[in-house]
């Protein structure tokens, strides 16, 4: 009997599926706190249990409180487990160096991103000396379906289908955000023929977006991009960084380890 929701078979650890849970969740709100009652609604749990749990991961500082101690937003021990998680990385060790020319030569916004269930989690960023933006890209994620990597990732699963990495119902983030099911699979169709995914204005308007997908997986997990303001792409410059892309993607798949298979394939991308 295969445990409920659980295709492995193995049961889930309630209190350990829930500690999970409450840490996504206010992960996910990123510089937003959340009170008890936020929290207790979204995990559909008594607050008693949940201010229980909270009051257990401060103590052990993975949840943080205000100063009066009525709302909650993530703690430092999340930030050392995911630094652990990058250090630990072998694809991003391989990639972080040839994002760093790149971004020297081009001088335009490069990410190294990886997708996870639905969204694309920024491994890494090289932002332009031109125009800085006042946050780290690091560790955010964006739905797969309205980014460049996203969608040159998704378009590696065509043949065995994109509906588990797509949300079942689609926001828009900017009025070019495609989030008809049709008109995004025609999309991801022309996405694998042409062999770069783009995003123009999708996620933030005036800005478009380049990416391919890096190929050391099968299927691909990972993806490199490039961010360029709108008004700034000429039909010259967008030929200038596909082709860098696709210098720096066959240096990655050169030097990248063997492929391990499914059982081996980063967590992260399952």
């Amino acid at each position: 009997m295969t445990a409920r929701g659980n295709p492995t078979g193995v049961r889930d650890v309630k209190s350990a599926a829930r500690t999970v849970e409450l840490l996504e969740l206010l992960a996910a709100r990123q510089n937003r706190p959340a009170r008890l009652r936020e929290l207790s609604d979204a995990l559909g749990a008594p607050r008693s249990s949940v201010y229980a749990l909270i009051r257990t991961l401060m103590e052990r500082g993975w949840v943080r409180a205000d100063a009066d101690g009525t709302q909650y937003s993530i703690g430092i021990r999340a930030l050392l487990a995911g630094t652990t998680y990058l250090d630990t990385d072998p694809y991003l060790r391989i990639v972080q160096p040839h994002l760093t020319g790149l971004n020297g030569e081009l001088d335009e916004t490069l990410h190294f991103g990886r997708l996870d269930r639905a969204d694309i989690v920024y491994l890494a960023t090289k932002e332009s000396t031109r125009y800085i933006r006042p946050f780290s890209r690091v560790g955010r994620r964006l739905p797969a379906y309205s980014t460049a990597m996203g969608k040159a990732l998704l378009a590696e699963r065509l043949d065995t289908g994109v509906d588990p990495h797509l949300p079942r119902e689609m926001t828009p983030l900017t009025p070019n955000t495609l989030v008809d099911h049709d008109a995004l699979v025609a999309e991801l169709e022309r996405t694998r023929e042409r062999g770069h995914a783009v995003d123009d204005e999708e996620n933030y308007a005036g800005v478009s977006c380049i990416a391919v997908a890096l190929r050391y997986t099968s299927p691909a997990t990972d993806a490199v991009s490039c961010s360029v303001p709108t008004r700034e792409l000429t039909a010259e410059r967008r030929e200038e960084i596909l082709q860098a892309l696709e210098r720096l993607r066959l240096t990655v798949e050169r030097m990248a380890p063997p492929d391990p298979g499914p059982a081996g394939e980063p967590a992260v991308g399952r």
